[in-house]
């Protein structure tokens, strides 16, 4: 019986040219490079970012605590100024008392604002560190 199929006659069998072979050859070989640069690379962002989630996470559990800190110290302020406001005996004792402990309050928060404001500065620049420390992969021209 005949051959039946009519594409294999038309099929030309040929030889593929060495330069095309030496160019799909190097296309391979770069992209196989180019892959592992990315790979490399999004392996690095990804420990960045568990870095960066773990600073924030670090740094808002000291803030938590200092804001617990500074509640407490408040909270036995205004308890022990109840308690001496108690034994007053004098209008001008009260009065005498009363803006001694307004002045110690203001004071306080005066320095607790400073405290929050330094922390908060501190757990942006732990933050940022990891960033900064491999942006320099990140960023990196491909060669």
């Amino acid at each position: 019986m005949a051959n039946t199929d009519p594409f294999s006659a038309s099929i030309i069998p040929f030889e593929v040219p060495e330069q095309m072979r030496a160019f799909a050859e190097k296309g391979v070989s770069q992209a196989r490079d180019n892959y592992a640069k990315f790979k490399d690379v999004a392996e690095t962002h990804n420990g960045t970012i568990e870095a960066v989630f773990t600073s924030v996470s670090k740094g808002a559990s000291e803030y938590s605590a200092k804001l617990m800190e500074i509640m407490k110290a408040n909270t036995t302020a205004t308890l022990d100024f109840a308690q001496e406001l108690i034994g007053v005996k004098t209008p001008a004792e009260a009065m005498e008392l009363w803006t001694s402990h307004t002045k110690k309050q203001f004071e306080a928060l005066t320095a607790h604002s400073k405290e929050l404001a330094e922390l908060t500065q501190k757990v942006a620049t732990e933050s940022v560190e990891p960033i900064k420390a491999n942006a320099s992969k990140l960023f990196k021209p491909a060669a």
